[in-house]
């Protein structure tokens, strides 16, 4: 783990501070928006499936788009909220820890619809938390028996398993804010023009996002839609 990332992890218990709906409870929110639409951005499943069409029914192709349309949408906010500096950092943080979060919960969501997924199922929706985690974090979770399976493997339980949803709200919390943390910190320590924070802001959550969305592709394999 790079040095950023560590103190991205000691910061995020305090990160909360700056904005008291910084909990666990935010991700699920998140995710609920993600799939019933918010203002201008239309349900997941509703923008899948236009992707769908425009891809003229290829699900592969439909999935590329859709991980390269979240990419630019998170690139967008990266810029955005990391423009201005150490200066504006208190209020711009939690906008980019939800704006991260809402741009990646959907766009799993859409990969997972596309794939054949019920997005109301509940198994389903902690599957999509957990794929915001990364390869390298499920893997480890999973091998220190926090979690009991990857992404797919929740998803296609045979049941729902309540005990897992806090688990998995404030794992997934946890892991966003101390990203934006080490993030933020490499910005401010290293370089101290807005312009420039708000370039690597973008640069950085686009890849995040694209790195997401890539295991996302390769979890949620398709299946029969009922």
């Amino acid at each position: 783990m790079g040095l950023t990332a560590r103190v991205g992890k000691q910061l995020a218990p305090k990160m909360a501070g700056f904005a008291p709906g910084l909990t666990g409870s935010f991700v699920r929110e998140a995710l609920h928006r993600a799939i019933v639409g918010i203002g201008p951005l239309p349900p997941a499943a509703v923008a899948a499936d236009r992707q769908l069409a425009e891809q003229r029914g290829d699900v592969d192709k439909a999935v590329h788009e859709v991980i390269e349309n979240h990419v630019r949408y998170a690139g967008a906010q990266g810029f955005v909220t990391n423009i201005g500096g150490l200066v504006t950092a208190a209020l711009t943080i939690p906008t980019n820890i939800t704006g991260l979060a809402l741009i990646q919960c959907r766009m799993i969501a859409g990969i997972a619809h596309l794939r054949g997924y019920d997005l109301d199922d509940p198994r389903v929706r902690n599957g999509l938390l957990v794929a915001m985690l990364g390869e390298d974090s499920v893997s480890s979770l999973v091998k220190k028996r926090k979690l009991p399976a990857p992404p797919m493997g929740l998803a296609t339980a045979p049941q729902h398993d309540p005990s897992l949803d806090l688990l998995i709200s404030t794992e997934v919390a946890s892991d966003l804010i101390a990203k934006v943390a080490g993030k933020r910190l490499a910005v401010t320590v290293g370089r101290r023009v807005p312009v420039v924070g708000g370039v690597v802001g973008m640069g950085a959550d686009g890849y995040l996002t694209w790195k997401v969305g890539r295991y996302a592709d390769r979890e949620f394999l398709p299946r029969a839609k009922r």
